[in-house]
């Protein structure tokens, strides 16, 4: 569509021009309810009223807004021709003067693929729930703005729904003559604005701090899901984080909750995971707990409810200029995330969690062709949208976490502060957070920026170790690599941990924190120490690299990894092994050997999920081929005897559980997995509920030990909207051709699934144990792509794109296709060519894994 994917330079440009007074939007959504339009998509009426500042009387801009018609323009008491001024995606504006009015009234559509206004009808009732979703720039689908986040303006909202129905928005709001009224919002970005409307099930809190200098602030709380949800909504706990939130930020930044009530809204086919909208922040519902799951899953919440709570200063009070700062908001709160759920909640252990899975996801990204600096090049909307990934999120955090150590916590929380009262309400860049962060801690903050923050690449630490003729260390010196494409060596504050064994276990018995700076340095403060068994070089996880082991250590690890009895150095420990299986330095078999000698001996349930999760993919993309079915088979035979040896009714016997259906390759496993089922065999203390049914059912259709029969009975025992993908997720899963060729029809070749269904088609099209049935799709894939990234939405097209791409047909043929589209689609848009360069650099990196398993065997 003209002018939909928004620049730099024109946003820039616009902001140079513009000053945005106010907005004012009706909505009318009772045509959300009734029967479905016959021609075209179901719409809504939107009324939006503009009032802003011109810097240059005379000139001309452009207004945003994706709608399928206007019906009117008026701008400054003129109208303007609809069929004149907007072409599907803007409406230029000419002539402005200093002072303007714009009254744009449209037609806006129903979203099913999760982007604008969102519009599920629940399978299991027939009610329909509303939710809007708009990051980076889907507020123009649901009214007339400037979509750029460094215009912002007070808004006021007010909304007209179907009888019976609650609306929610950023401010408080009541319902008089039929209309739902909200307060006007302080000065906040478009991309942050959100409506939720529908029969939702809400439950209300509320929150009192008093200050030190004795004001009080309270705070409405509010929770909601559906209606068929609210049996398992367990909304104490949810108001008990935010609780437990909102006195940690008041503590630390000095500055009160800005914007009034504080609602949380658990809705359904989210794309993300949550969404920071000042007032009414969204998250997806399947954090609403449907069987029984881990406390990794709670935490997992806990911490994407303070990830979401720290935007509303990181993000929504202070907000980055454009996109390219994204971090300014992502970055803190995926760190203040992990910084709030150790400090303020009862997940004490939120930082190796934070080591072993946060940091996974922004080692992956870091290694891939589109790596880009923490401070990214974004150039238009497309690139905002894939920027949202491992290094913006992940490897900020973690970046952060190591700037907190070369500072100071308190220098660090101080810049913090000031940052926020210098700058509420506005837009800021990078240089404003250095120039409060050089002031605080009196450190050079743009030799630190230049090196962590505007380049891109992972360092390794690797320790080299020398022992004198008493066995005592001599020398102990730290080495800094970087891969060719990104050669820079950075500053990282480390502690270096020595480990040996005594009375059967491995114990720290020295530790020493040092600068590394350059290629090499030498830990002077470790010379003379007793000789270790293990040396870790990024103990405690200061910084962000990959660890590495010397030949003593590694084979420590070999020998006892589970003996360490710091979790959090055991976590880091399977964390730098998997890094190196990924890196073809250790074989895929090796790794897998590991995790059924030592994984059942890990505490931290968190970490062995994690376990499981790498295991899988150790056995289906880095082993050799010819030995893939033994690993398959060696993993189901060690998951279902940790199953049985299990603490009954513990987390780790459900977590096992759950390994062990996704590893079920033999006959006698899938006869265990039927008989857990009809209940003919029974686990003490294992429930299998609704949701592990579904996971035991998922592995049966997909080696077509169940079929329609079993899944449409499965569907009518929970036929709920959690049923219903689940359901087409393992019908997409049965081992047919004309399957995987039905869905491959209505994921590729139509837009008339959901975006959630969509996800769940996906997920059950590719299988493992289904390699040759798909491998037909790899062209077709090549084929496909251009068009899909036309026609369908961002969202969808990168759902497709990355879920379709032929990761499991592992070959060089593959990656020969791969290069051949690249090379004949240099001029395809450079979002969709960075996905498609991120699935074969993954496709590479499995075959480069693959021999070195092969060579590890022969």
């Amino acid at each position: 569509m003209p002018g939909e994917n928004l620049t730099r330079d024109e946003a820039r440009e616009r902001a140079a021009l513009l000053s945005v007074d106010g907005y004012d939007v009706s909505l009318d959504l009772r045509s959300a309810v009734g029967d479905e339009p016959e021609d075209g998509p179901r719409t809504f009426r939107s009324v939006t009223t503009i009032r802003f500042r011109c810097a240059e009387p005379g000139a001309t801009t452009f207004v945003d807004l994706i709608a399928p018609s206007v019906t009117a323009v008026s701008l400054n008491g003129r109208d303007l021709d609809p069929s004149e001024v907007f072409d599907g995606s803007r409406i230029a504006l000419e002539d402005l003067a200093a002072d303007n009015e714009l009254v744009v009234d449209a037609r806006c559509a129903y979203s099913r693929t999760g982007e604008g206004m969102h519009r599920f009808v629940d399978p299991e009732d027939g009610e329909v729930y509303l939710y809007t979703q708009y990051e980076p720039a889907d507020s123009r689908r649901v009214h007339a703005c400037f979509e750029q986040p460094d215009l912002k303006a007070p808004f006021r909202f007010e909304v007209r729904a179907p009888e019976g129905w609650t609306v929610w928005s950023n401010g408080v709001g009541k319902l008089a003559d039929g209309v739902w009224r909200f307060a006007e919002t302080k000065p906040i970005s478009t991309y942050i604005t959100c409506v939720v409307a529908g029969p939702y099930h809400y439950v209300t809190d509320s929150y009192t701090c008093v200050f030190e200098d004795g004001t009080t602030l309270e705070i409405p709380l509010g929770a909601m899901c559906r209606k068929g949800l609210a049996p398992h909504f367990d909304a104490d706990d949810v108001f008990l984080v935010t609780k437990q939130g909102l006195d940690f930020f008041h503590d630390h930044f000095d500055y009160p909750y800005p914007f009034g009530k504080y609602d949380q809204a658990f809705v359904p086919e989210y794309n993300l995971g949550a969404m920071e909208n000042p007032g009414l922040v969204t998250f997806r519902e399947e954090y609403i707990f449907r069987g029984k799951v881990t406390q990794a899953s709670y935490e997992g919440r806990a911490n994407v409810i303070l990830h979401e709570m720290a935007h509303m200063w990181f993000g929504d009070l202070v907000t980055m200029e454009w996109w390219d700062d994204l971090w300014l908001k992502e970055s803190f709160a995926d760190f203040m995330g992990s910084f709030a759920t150790v400090g303020a909640t009862r997940f004490t252990d939120g930082w190796i969690t934070f080591a072993n899975r946060r940091k996974a996801w922004a080692y992956r990204a870091d290694q891939l062709p589109s790596t880009h600096p923490i401070t990214a090049d974004i150039r238009d909307l497309q690139d905002a949208k894939l920027n949202f990934d491992g290094i913006t999120y992940a490897k900020g955090a973690s970046v952060l976490k190591q700037l907190v150590a070369y500072v100071g916590q308190d220098a660090f929380l101080e810049g913090a502060r000031r940052y926020f009262k210098r700058h509420a309400y506005g837009n800021t860049r990078l240089g404003d957070l250095l120039s409060v962060l050089g002031e605080t801690s009196g450190r050079d903050m743009g030799a630190w920026a230049r090196s962590w923050l505007q380049t891109a690449g992972v360092n390794s630490l690797t320790p080299q170790v020398l022992l004198d003729t008493d066995g005592r260390v001599s020398e102990l010196a730290v080495v800094q690599e970087a891969a060719e494409s990104h050669p820079e060596l950075r500053p990282h504050r480390i502690a270096v941990g020595l480990y040996r064994r005594a009375d059967g276990v491995l114990e720290r018995y020295a530790r020493a924190e040092v600068d590394v700076d350059g290629p090499r340095t030498v830990v002077a403060e470790l010379a003379g120490a007793g000789a270790p068994d293990l040396v870790l070089v990024n103990d405690d996880d200061l910084t962000y690299c990959k660890t590495r082991f010397d030949d003593t250590s590694l084979a420590a690890l070999r020998r006892g990894l589970g003996d360490i009895t710091d979790p959090l150095a055991r976590a880091l420990c399977w964390s730098a092994l998997w890094n190196m299986t990924r890196d073809a330095l250790l074989p895929a078999r090796e790794f897998i050997d590991l995790v059924l000698k030592f994984s059942a001996r890990e505490s931290d349930i968190g970490v062995l999920q994690m376990l499981h999760a790498w295991a899988e993919s150790a056995a289906v993309h880095y082993t050799a081929p010819d030995r893939r079915e033994q690993a398959g088979l060696l993993l189901a035979e060690g998951a279902a005897l940790r199953l049985n040896a299990a603490v009954p009714g513990s987390e780790h016997q459900l977590a096992w559980a759950r390994f062990f259906a996704r590893a079920a390759v033999a006959p006698a496993d899938f006869e265990l997995l039927s008989a857990l089922l009809d209940g003919t065999v029974t686990l003490a203390g294992l429930d299998v509920d609704q949701e592990l049914r579904w996971a035991f059912l998922d592995s049966l259709a997909a080696h077509d030990v169940v079929g329609d029969k079993e899944l449409a009975a499965e569907l009518a025992r929970d036929d709920t909207a959690s049923g219903k993908r689940h359901q087409v997720r393992c019908l997409a899963a049965r081992p047919q051709a004309s399957v995987k060729a039905q869905t491959w029809a209505q994921v590729v070749e139509s837009d008339e699934l959901s975006n959630a269904l969509v996800e769940a088609s996906i997920a059950g099209f590719a299988r493992p144990s289904q390699r040759e049935l798909t491998a037909p799709y790899t062209q077709k894939y090549f084929s496909a792509i251009e068009r899909v990234w036309a026609e369908r939405s961002i969202q969808i097209g990168m759902v497709v794109v990355q879920g379709l791409f032929p990761s499991l047909q592992e070959s060089q043929e593959t990656l020969d296709a791969t290069d051949a589209w690249l090379s004949a689609h240099e001029e395809a848009a450079p979002a969709l060519r960075r996905l498609v360069l991120e699935a074969r650099d993954d496709l590479a990196r499995a075959l480069r894994g693959q021999a070195c398993d092969a060579a590890a065997g022969a």
